[in-house]
């Protein structure tokens, strides 16, 4: 079955893109609607996976869980093992079908480029599950650069990307705050969704409405298409 919602994945690590899936799916549930929000590969010894899971009501679904600090591919290596896409696939399916999910946020580690073993990277992984990305980036100093990149990144592959969305990590504000969205809306293509400001519990409204349609359009190939 062929999931419909998010690849999320961030500029870097510590971007805030478990906040930004956990304000968004609780959102979204106080809306009604069933969210799947799954971190398929995690490390660290983190609680990420927990988060979200309980932010949209279900329990985790995480395969591999790695306690060294360090990219899930190089603890997986480590370790001697071989993080399998299908299974990953195949974990997210059954979740899908089990939550009656009508819209999925799935969270990578990392960036676009954390390793996940071999040659492989999370950018291999969103293309396997078949699922747009929603970009999270700091909100503060460097992000011009990260964000440029990331999204470069995914376009050269050839990746969907659904928008961008800035995460406020600390209530710390650097001087290029105010003007960061000007200049990532200046030099990329793709949709700027907001700011999620720290400590807010709702997620900026093009953000919202990003996921609320998306979920529209998935039932409305299902009333066209019927399984």
């Amino acid at each position: 079955m062929r999931l419909s919602g998010f690849f999320v994945t961030g500029t870097d690590t510590a971007v805030g893109k478990t906040t930004v899936v956990a304000v968004l799916a609780r959102a979204l549930r106080a809306r009604g609607l069933r969210v799947l929000a799954a971190k398929p590969v995690e490390s660290g010894n983190g609680d990420d996976a927990a988060r979200i899971a309980a932010a949209a009501g279900h329990a985790p679904v995480c395969r591999y869980r790695f306690a060294a600090p360090v990219a899930p591919g190089v603890a997986a290596e480590q370790a001697g093992l071989t993080i399998d896409f299908d299974l990953l696939a195949a974990d997210l399916s059954a979740a899908w079908q089990r939550e009656r999910a009508q819209l999925a946020l799935v969270e990578g580690a990392g960036g676009l480029l954390c390793p996940l073993g071999g040659r492989r990277t999370m950018a291999d992984l969103a293309a396997h599950l078949g699922l747009p990305l929603l970009v999270v980036a700091r909100a503060g100093l460097g992000t011009i650069n990260h964000t440029l990149l990331t999204v470069a990144e995914a376009e050269r592959r050839g990746l969907a990307v659904a928008g961008i969305v800035l995460s406020q990590v600390t209530p710390e504000h650097t001087p290029d705050q105010p003007s960061n969205p000007h200049w990532i809306a200046r030099l990329t293509s793709q949709a700027l969704l907001g700011t999620l400001r720290h400590g807010e519990p709702t997620p900026p409204e093009p953000l919202l409405q990003l996921a609320a349609q998306a979920v529209v359009q998935q039932e409305q190939i299902f009333a066209d298409h019927p399984a």
